[in-house]
């Protein structure tokens, strides 16, 4: 009888065969794969990736597609449906709900078959693409929020800009100098969205959201109300934001273009933007958060994954491959996109944009927290987003929210 090891062996070898017989097909035949991702600030990087890609391998086309990220998930839940997903298209944690559907292609045996080493990747990043113990996408690049600033506002006031020492107190006291209402200028952007907003701010106050093991909701906790207490006060005590119904009139990163924002919250994904704005380039910098009780920052990760309907699983693997390349990662580095994944592929990005320091957003990754992620964070999101805007907009307390929150979020994670 055949050990188990034996067994293993075989199937492995059958498999690196049948692997084999798609590689000589690829080569004889030419196809064209869809790769889908959100950010048209991304996509020369992307279609640069693609056509570098091509050059080694004439036989395969790749079209990059952007979807804006308002439509993005619900394309991609209607292509899913409809067993019509893309060839290759970025997730996020969320590509749980795709793997545990068996709407994404494993990728164990290609990994083994090519000898790809996961070991160039942060363990916590190739973690987040990891369901049942296969390896269902591979990283793509990295992101932390940072405090961007308006120099030109600063130097106006005689004020020094933002640095390590910063924390709370200072952020309140600053914004407050630097609001002009006569100008319609704000110190600071109390947004309302979690990554860019109020996140970092509950992690550094000692809160949390859901708990690590996905067991309790944190929004009754007391340093969880102390973060959104010290948000929502930013907009009704110390009046130094921008309400939430001129943020929807008139986004966050396009009053900070305009210049009427003094300070803002954005992450490491909008270099580029800032840096191609004709207002902008020559104006802001970034510098890490300010501090709470502690350090903490909402850190994130994208990574690139394989329909499992795709026609063309091969010359997909091979075009994934490549973008998990060294050298595919450079060119997310060196054009400013993203801070690529890759280890030792950050420097170039750092540097892409000299007038910006964007060593923060790299140094942050130290302190970096990444929200629990569970399979019902979708309705979560939607059910925070409905009742945290109706603190932000003065209708409830930041107590009588989270108390329907804490509910809300303890039904769900019983199911």
């Amino acid at each position: 009888m055949l050990s188990r090891d034996s067994i293993r062996k075989i199937l492995l070898t059958a498999a690196v065969l049948v692997m084999c017989v798609g590689i000589a097909q690829a080569q004889a035949k030419n196809v064209t794969l869809t790769y889908r991702i959100w950010d048209v600030n991304q996509a020369p990087a992307m279609r640069e990736i693609a056509e570098r890609f091509h050059e080694a391998n004439p036989n395969i086309t790749v079209n990059v597609e952007v979807t804006p990220w308002s439509q993005y998930w619900t394309s991609l839940e209607a292509a899913a449906t409809g067993r019509n997903l893309p060839d290759l298209f970025w997730l996020n944690a969320w590509f749980v709900l795709y793997a545990e559907n068996d709407q994404l292609m494993p990728l164990d045996n290609y990994i083994e078959r090519d000898n790809v080493d996961l070991g160039n990747f942060p363990e916590k990043l190739v973690n987040n693409f990891v369901f049942n113990g296969t390896v269902y996408g591979l990283p793509k690049d990295f992101d932390t929020v940072g405090l961007w600033y308006n120099k030109e506002i600063f130097d106006e006031a005689g004020i020094a800009y933002p640095d390590e020492s910063w924390d709370w107190d200072t952020l309140v006291e600053i914004a407050k100098k630097l609001t002009n209402e006569e100008k319609q200028v704000w110190g600071f952007n109390a947004s309302p969205n979690q990554q860019s907003g109020y996140g970092s701010f509950v992690y550094q106050n000692g809160g949390y959201m859901i708990s690590e093991d996905l067991t309790q909701a944190g929004w009754t906790d007391k340093n969880t109300m102390g973060a959104l207490e010290f948000w929502r006060d930013l907009l009704f005590v110390h009046k130094v934001s921008p309400t939430v119904a001129q943020q929807t009139d008139t986004p966050g990163e396009a009053l900070f273009e305009a210049g009427r924002l003094a300070m803002h919250i954005n992450g490491s994904w909008n270099s580029i933007r800032f840096r191609d704005n004709e207002y902008t380039r020559d104006r802001v910098d970034v510098a890490v958060l300010p501090k709470g009780k502690q350090r903490a920052v909402i850190f994130n990760g994208l990574g690139n994954v394989i329909a499992a309907n795709t026609k063309y699983p091969e010359e997909a693997w091979q075009f994934l491959k490549f973008l998990s390349s060294e050298e595919a990662h450079l060119i997310q580095g060196r054009t400013g996109t993203v801070i690529p994944a890759f280890n030792g592929t950050q420097q170039p990005w750092v540097e892409s944009v000299p007038a910006f320091n964007l060593q923060a957003f790299v140094d942050m990754v130290e302190y970096g927290a990444a929200a629990p992620w569970h399979r019902e964070s979708g309705k979560m999101g939607q059910i925070q987003t409905d009742w945290l805007n109706r603190v932000w907009s003065g209708e409830l307390t930041v107590e009588q929210a989270c108390e329907q929150l804490q509910a809300e979020y303890e039904a769900l994670l019983s199911r």
